[in-house]
């Protein structure tokens, strides 16, 4: 198996908005992943989906819907990133669009990832349903939307 020497980057975070079937979208996207070498040791493209329960207008999540998903966002990312040192996920995006939360990641082991979630699924302890994809993408084809490479 090669080996590779991985520099892990700060965070660069950066915000745009969208606008797909009429309805507007906001993308939190980390910029630092924009370039970043060697792509195939994260060569999993890992997308993490939250479905809002209270909207305001245009799909957008309400204030409480935000006081919710907010911070089980963040634990879903705090564990498939893991050691930040060495991480098994990079966090490359949070999409928020229609009545969903998307949270995209470039992945190192995907058994690791699929394990946390299939585990959070199967205890059907979360506050908003969720689902998950997750596919091989070792050239970043799936990354050009956010980092426009």
């Amino acid at each position: 198996m090669e080996e590779f020497k991985v520099e892990i980057p700060e965070d660069k975070p950066a915000l745009f908005k969208f606008k797909q079937d009429e309805l507007p979208g906001i993308v939190y996207v980390n910029t630092a992943l924009s370039g970043f070498e060697p792509k195939q040791v994260f060569a999993w493209h890992l997308t993490v989906y939250i479905i809002f329960e209270t909207l305001v207008e245009n799909g957008m999540p309400s204030k409480e819907e935000r006081k919710v998903v907010d911070p089980f966002g963040d634990e879903i990312e705090k564990n498939i990133r893991g050691n930040l040192g060495k991480p098994n996920a990079l966090f490359l995006a949070r999409v928020t669009w229609n009545g969903t939360r998307e949270l995209v990641f470039r992945v190192f082991d995907p058994e690791v990832a699929n394990d946390y979630l299939q585990n959070i699924i199967a205890s059907k302890d979360y506050p908003r349903e969720l689902s998950f994809r997750m596919e091989e993408d070792p050239d970043w084809k799936e990354t050009t939307f956010f980092l426009h490479e």
